[in-house]
């Protein structure tokens, strides 16, 4: 079938309307064209874009490069804040006083709130009073002691904040460079982050170095005040908080003077800082009494106590030892000494001079004087030297004599002898043919002297005795041991002399009367005491030894006013060497019993001296010694008086 084509149909036109209008066509696009000047600022933006870029990334190595420097060899902060120190050794006189410090002393931890509050106010106005407001490094303190040092010429301030000052003192070395200094910032700024600023500042005062071998405000407190930390006044607290600066030239025990001037310093800063008043500060600055110890040079003792301390204390504790030292006889010990030395001693050419002080029934040293002046010369000549005694080892030739069945009346020839080609002069005595052993003695006549030694047994027989009291030589195997050329030192001739005094009984020497470690008591040591002879030899010998100082040799020892006083004088060859040792009851005050006193005179090198013997110089200064302790004590012997 044939398809119908179908007729093909137009879209209808649209009906008029309103034309619309026609768009505009589009202008061209003008092409960008940059000038040259345009082209040159962006290639130098570009190159300064690249430059920050690697100054900051190089800058940041560079930093992280000097910080590596800075603490790759810095101490553990965990162990420098519980560091290990020295163990210390605090020694104290009979009455309390310190008077020598060995090894790192510390006192007892404090805290802040058990302080009196002039204390921390004392060290903020000194060192650091914008403690509390800086972060550890202080700008402003900085440039402020910059401008003072530049105005003056000179390097009066330091810009260190007292959290450096406590970073150097825990975690660093006194090392002065710019590396260390640097360091020093980096700590502080690691104390600011993990402490408080209390926290800071009671570890500072627990830790600051304050001189004298003491670390704290607590251990200085007792060493130069003999008081804690708690109860120190305005003025002590002053003190102490002006050590920091230069411990060792402020030291209150060696140049009181200097360390009440920089307590004045002190108040004057604590006034500008608010916490005192003018007249606050005025009154305390007129209280300051910082008396120098009784004794300057203790040091002998202090020494000979500290000799041994490894052996009689083991181990690692801090110790505080009580010793027999009587701070009163040992300052006058020093004083007499030295005045004899510095008037008759020089115009007679004597140099030196050692003192030993000790009780009879204990053995314990009272006073230790080893020679003229211990800050020139260390060298102990009452332990160390060793020396002829002379006429004062005739007691024990004689006591050989006694305990060998004779006494004190017998007779004994005077008259010259000859042994060989040895005799031995008298002196001034006249022979009187026969004499008693007591006269004997009593005049010290060397030729009687001799015969005594053969009839009791002989130079052998008087060696034993002597090494029986302690003496132990070397003494010779001849005639002259009755003459004293054997070698003693002085410390053991005053300990020999000790069993004459108290019935025949030899202490050994000690100068620790108690002790503590770590704040608990331990054993010192009980006096130890040997039988070496007979209460009844003992007792004549005592006898014999009284004659010699009211009759005798020694009459220049006793004391105005009848005192009792035993002794025997020496003297060597060409007066190289003179000695007095000699007994008498202690005076009042001084723990009581006997005491016995030995007296060296001579020079180092063994210079003559210009006809000094035991019976002169020594003699008196053993009488000026008792007579100035028989004088009433002085008010204050403390350096906290």
């Amino acid at each position: 079938m044939a398809r119908i084509a179908r007729p093909r149909t137009r879209p209808a036109a649209p009906r008029p309307g309103p034309a619309a209008p026609r768009a505009k066509p589009a202008a061209p696009v003008a092409a960008r064209v940059t000038t040259p000047a345009q082209r040159r600022a962006g290639r130098r933006a570009w190159f300064w874009l690249r430059l920050l870029v690697l100054v900051s990334v190089w800058g940041s190595l560079a930093v992280a490069a000097v910080l590596l420097l800075l603490v790759w060899d810095l101490p553990r902060t965990d162990l420098a804040l519980s560091q290990t120190r020295r163990a210390g050794v605090t020694l104290e006189a009979a009455n309390g006083a310190v008077i020598a410090t060995s090894g790192d002393v510390h006192g007892e931890i404090v805290r802040l709130p058990a302080l009196p509050a002039h204390l921390p106010a004392a060290l903020l106005a000194i060192e650091d009073r914008r403690f509390r407001q800086h972060w550890g490094l202080d700008p402003i303190g900085i440039a402020r002691a910059a401008w003072v040092n530049w105005s003056g010429g000179q390097i009066s301030q330091g810009g260190s904040t007292l959290t450096q000052q406590l970073a150097k003192n825990l975690f660093l070395t006194p090392e002065r460079s710019f590396r260390r200094k640097a360091q020093e910032a980096v700590m502080a700024f690691w104390l600011e982050w993990h402490f408080s600023k209390d926290e800071l500042l009671e570890i500072y005062l627990n830790r600051v170095y304050l001189g004298a071998g003491a670390f704290g405000v607590d251990a200085a407190a007792r060493l130069y005040f003999g008081i804690p930390a708690t109860r120190l006044n305005l003025w002590q607290s002053a003190v102490l908080m002006g050590l920091p600066k230069a411990p060792s030239r402020l030291n209150p025990r060696t140049a009181p003077e200097a360390a009440a001037g920089r307590a004045a310093e002190v108040l004057g800063a604590m006034v500008e800082t608010g916490f005192i008043t003018q007249s606050q500060a005025t009154l305390a600055a007129e209280s300051i009494r910082i008396t120098p110890r009784p004794s300057r040079d203790s040091g002998w003792f202090a020494d000979w106590v500290l000799d041994d301390l490894g052996t009689r204390f083991p181990g690692n504790a801090d110790l505080v030892l009580r010793t027999s030292l009587d701070l009163r006889i040992q300052a006058v010990v020093e004083a007499r000494l030295e005045a004899l030395l510095a008037g008759p001693g020089a115009r007679a050419g004597v140099g030196q001079g050692a003192v030993v002080v000790m009780q009879a029934e204990t053995g314990q040293v009272r006073a230790m004087a080893g020679g003229r002046d211990y800050r020139r010369s260390q060298f102990n000549r009452a332990t160390q030297a060793r020396r002829q005694p002379g006429s004062a080892f005739k007691p024990f030739v004689f006591l050989t004599a006694l305990e060998a069945g004779m006494a004190p009346g017998d007779s004994v020839a005077d008259g010259p002898v000859n042994l060989g080609g040895w005799r031995p002069g008298n002196g001034a005595w006249r022979s009187q043919g026969q004499i008693t052993l007591e006269e004997a003695l009593t005049h010290s006549v060397n030729t009687a002297a001799v015969r005594v030694l053969a009839r009791g047994g002989g130079a052998r027989a008087a060696n034993d005795t002597a090494q029986r009291f302690g003496l132990p030589g070397p003494f010779p195997r001849d005639a002259t041991l009755a003459l004293g050329t054997g070698e003693v030192t002085l410390l053991d001739l005053v300990a020999a002399y000790a069993p004459f005094a108290n019935g025949g009984l030899l202490p050994e020497a000690r100068g620790v009367v108690s002790a503590r470690a770590d704040g608990q008591p331990v054993p010192a040591g009980r006096p130890t005491l040997l039988r070496v002879t007979t209460p009844d030899h003992a007792a004549a010998m005592r006898r014999m030894l009284e004659s010699v100082v009211t009759r005798g040799s020694g009459r220049a020892a006793q004391p105005p006013g009848g005192r009792q006083v035993a002794g025997k004088t020496g003297t060597t060859q060409d007066f190289r060497d003179a000695w007095f040792v000699g007994f008498t009851a202690a005076p009042p005050g001084h723990g009581g019993g006997t005491l016995v006193a030995g007296i060296w005179l001579g020079n180092d090198d063994a210079t003559p001296m210009a006809d000094v013997r035991g019976g002169t110089l020594p003699a008196r200064l053993f009488r000026d010694i008792l007579e100035s302790l028989a004088q009433p004590a002085p008010g204050a012997a403390s350096l906290s008086r």
